[in-house]
């Protein structure tokens, strides 16, 4: 982890040793400094008028790490990559907007002192990362108005000086070796430095010729994002949509890639939100502010119904009566875009009008460490575990080691709803010399979910078919037949899981918001495979009609 003088791998460079030096600060970052902005683009989205308070109070909390301190802890020995990223990217200063008063005006201003203070004028590995500094870059630009229309000409001048350094870096270093998310957030800096500030529209025109070739690549034909996680759907739209509009305020043409992007990852998020409005929690998502996904979806400006498949990021979704069925049937997503991505091939989620039943346990925010080993973990997936061993190998500080080299799905649709799908992956040919094969049925009424799990293989490896529950669900076991589990759901609808082989009730967590993980329960259902074929038979039913 980042302290003092060193950095994580996340912020290394390879040209550090020049970055850093003296004359590429004198010959490379110097030039002209703009007045002020053109323009400044418009920026839709809430701030947090709690987080703004605890800043007011120099409390930083964020990544799932806080820390108080008088002076802004920038180079905190004992913070995450995730928590250094999000202190330096600014974003942060719309939350102090929210708090309002001339009391957070004057934080805002002096917490970007400080910042110039120690890091303005030159590079720094943790503070001018491409994707920090491009989330900075903007966040600077469009809270312009808050903090700085009104401050003295000794800060505007200094901000507008360091905005024109850190603009000219971000060009040159972009696009590098940047992927996913981390370039789109890099890009988005180059277009709102490009296009807002005076003498630097090569900047703009570099983030132009950059979104077209990069956006065909990132957003997949099924409007899937590359990195195949709700999380990141949710959060590159949002900066495409700042994107676009940074374009339009500067009354010049969209590039008709970004806009296809748009209207094609609209759908896609709606693809992976719950009947709660929340997200699904696969590949490192928490559920996410319902509010924040509906202006997000209504800040885009497109049209389209959730989708049935992505086969292209490889999701599936069934859907009859109230009930929801999520599916990951894909592979996981390449090297360079999997920072974020879990061990849950073929596991899935189900929800009932807005109550969540079936669910992964989640993530945590600050991405790395224990936490991620645990919640990246087939376990912490409801799908097959084959002798406590991951489906793919979970690296502790991001992304995937070992994974399936083959996962397939076929799905039909029934004409009055539901369908099934069928899926398989090979994540435990290497390991365990097993080929894990999922089928799911969900009935027309919505009512009757059916599953079958296969292992085709050796004989003689322990595994574990798993259901986490939503912490709101009750379970317990039949009295008279260990095949059957009665889960209450909040409003007391009653489903029975019934399976062929005996159930148990085990312990489980859930990390469906912030950093403090929720007790619940997980159905279990354990076995040894014959050589061959095993297979366990399940099915989800309502009972009766409490609740109604």
């Amino acid at each position: 982890m980042p302290g003092g003088g060193s950095a994580h791998k996340r912020f290394r460079s390879g040209r550090g040793w020049y970055y850093g030096s003296a004359p590429y600060r004198l010959l490379s970052l110097r030039g002209p400094v703009p007045p002020g902005l053109s323009f400044v683009p418009p920026d839709p989205w809430p701030g947090d008028a709690h987080v703004g308070q605890e800043l007011l109070n120099n409390v930083f909390h964020f990544a799932g790490q806080s820390f108080s301190a008088e002076s802004p802890p920038w180079l905190a020995a004992e913070a995450g990559p995730a928590w250094l990223a999000e202190l330096h990217g600014f974003d942060w200063l719309r939350h102090l907007r929210a708090t309002g008063g001339d009391a957070a005006r004057r934080q805002a201003r002096v917490l970007v002192s400080a910042w110039l203070d120690q890091f303005g004028r030159g590079w720094h590995p943790v503070a001018w990362a491409p994707d920090v500094l491009g989330t900075r870059v903007a966040a600077w630009i469009g809270q312009h108005d808050f903090f700085l229309a009104s401050a003295d000409d000794e800060l505007r001048a200094r901000v507008f000086e360091s905005l024109a350094r850190q603009v000219r870096h971000l060009s040159r270093v972009t696009p590098g070796k940047l992927l996913g998310t981390t370039l789109t957030v890099a890009l988005k800096g180059l277009a709102y430095g490009g296009l807002t500030l005076p003498g630097l529209s090569r900047a703009a025109e570099k983030a132009r010729t950059a979104l077209v070739r990069e956006l065909p690549r990132q957003v997949l034909p099924d409007g899937g994002h590359a990195e195949h996680s709700p999380a990141q759907q949710l959060i590159v739209l949002r900066h495409l949509i700042d994107i676009r509009g940074c374009f339009r305020a500067a009354r010049v043409e969209v590039p008709e890639a970004l806009q296809h992007a748009i209207d094609r990852m609209t759908p896609t998020l709606r693809f992976f939100r719950h009947g709660d409005g929340g997200l699904a929690l696969f590949n490192g998502a928490q559920e996410g502010e319902p509010v924040v996904i509906d202006t997000v979806l209504g800040q885009a400006d497109a049209r389209g119904r959730p989708l049935k498949s992505i086969p292209h990021v490889g999701f599936e979704r069934l859907t009859a009566g109230r009930a929801c069925v999520l599916l990951d049937a894909g592979p996981p997503p390449p090297p360079g875009l999997d920072e974020h991505a879990h061990a849950g091939t073929l596991s899935f989620e189900m929800s009932v009008g807005r109550e969540r039943l079936i669910v992964n346990c989640g993530a945590h925010p600050a991405g790395v460490g224990p936490w991620r080993t645990a919640l990246a973990a087939t376990a912490a997936h409801s799908t097959v575990t084959v002798e406590d061993t991951n489906s793919s190998a979970v690296l502790p500080e991001g992304g995937l080691g070992r994974r399936p080299a083959k996962v397939e799905s076929h799905r039909q649709d029934a004409n009055n709803g539901g369908g099934l799908v069928d899926a398989s992956h090979d994540g435990y040919r290497e390991t365990h010399s097993l080929t894990h094969r999922r089928r799911l049925y969900l009935a027309d009424t919505g009512e009757d979910l059916r599953g079958e799990d296969t292992l085709e293989g050796a004989g003689g490896k322990a595994f574990a078919l798993r259901f986490h529950l939503h912490p709101g669900v009750q379970a317990v076991l039949d009295e008279e037949d260990a095949r059957i589990a009665w889960l209450r759901l909040p409003s007391g609808n009653v489903w029975r899981l019934r399976a062929t082989e005996a159930l148990e009730i085990a312990d489980s967590i859930y990390l469906g918001h912030g950093t403090d993980p929720a007790h619940t329960v997980q159905v279990v259902c354990r076995g040894v495979t014959a050589p061959g074929a095993t297979t366990v038979k399940w099915a989800l039913r309502r009972e009766g009609n409490d609740g109604e």
